[in-house]
């Protein structure tokens, strides 16, 4: 079934690595990764989760220090089973780069209530909490799915 689930935003430094480090302890049988859309455009390729976002995981248990942000491509989209993305426009750009992926492809707040997880980077301390205590929710709601 979905053994293989990629986790997609635009930067591939806050949201998305915080929700595929907490799928990862959730899930330790299954696959995970993540992946931005814009991680090249944004010269973000290799770079580490942003700081914050590490200081919140952290303070909930999870690492994010072997982080490195990657370009999501047609290639990566092909390699998983489920393709969990942050905001319905992430749908689109997965879409246009992979329309095959489509099918696989779903909010990853689609359990709580179809909501987009809004992206924190560079605004307060306040929005990262608010983004991790989302991303958290929808994960624990993804493992009753999966």
């Amino acid at each position: 079934m979905f053994n293989k689930i990629l986790v997609v935003c635009v930067g591939n430094i806050c949201r998305s690595p915080t929700g595929e480090h907490i799928l990862k302890q959730l899930l330790p049988n299954k696959t995970v990764n993540s992946a931005g859309v814009a991680v090249e455009k944004s010269y973000l390729v290799g770079k580490p989760a942003d700081a914050t976002a590490t200081e919140v995981a952290a303070e909930h248990g999870v690492s994010l220090d072997t982080h490195q942000a990657r370009q999501l491509t047609s290639a990566v989209c092909k390699e998983y089973d489920l393709i969990l993305v942050m905001e319905a426009g992430h749908k689109e750009a997965v879409t246009n780069l992979a329309p095959e992926a489509r099918s696989k492809t779903m909010l990853f707040g689609q359990w709580i209530g179809q909501q987009d997880i809004p992206d924190p980077y560079r605004q307060s301390r306040e929005a990262f909490d608010y983004a991790y205590r989302l991303i958290e929710e929808a994960a624990q709601e993804w493992v009753k799915k999966l």
